[in-house]
């Protein structure tokens, strides 16, 4: 099922850990009707980058979010949220100096988290840019790129 022209359900559920954990990451309606949202708005990400958009992580439900470690008030339990690359643009700090260079594009956050950019579509639009900083004491984020 496609849920805008260029990305599917079956991309926007897959984990390799919900498959590894047999977790059912299944949407309900209200969290798919958000995706569909935050999939006409990764449509404009994907004019941008005028290239395909490899997504690594859309929704997660709440047993996965636990999983792999998110944030307990993590975008990605609701829909909104998506992490991905696209390589063929550039990197995903190259990517996030794009995409808010871009008014076009509306944004409550938009991270540049190591090898992937995080973007979340949630309607509150607070339009945060953040880098994230991985150590050995866990990730800690700073403002701007």
């Amino acid at each position: 099922m496609r849920i805008s022209p260029h990305f599917t359900l079956d991309e926007a559920v897959f984990s390799s850990t919900a498959q590894r954990k047999g977790i059912d990451n299944t949407p309900p309606a209200d969290v798919l009707e958000n995706m569909k949202k935050a999939a006409d708005q990764l449509e404009v990400v994907r004019v941008l980058m005028s290239r395909p958009i490899h997504v690594d992580s859309w929704y997660r439900c709440e047993p996965l979010n636990k999983a792999v470690g998110g944030a307990p008030n993590s975008a990605h339990k609701s829909g909104w949220a998506i992490d991905f690359i696209c390589p063929d643009f550039g990197t995903p700090l190259e990517i996030v100096r794009a995409i808010i260079d871009e008014p076009a594009i509306r944004f409550d956050q938009c991270i540049q988290e190591g090898k992937w950019v995080h973007i979340s579509f949630d309607p509150k639009y607070r339009r945060s840019i953040m880098t994230a900083h991985f150590g050995p004491n866990g990730t800690t984020y700073t403002q701007g790129v």
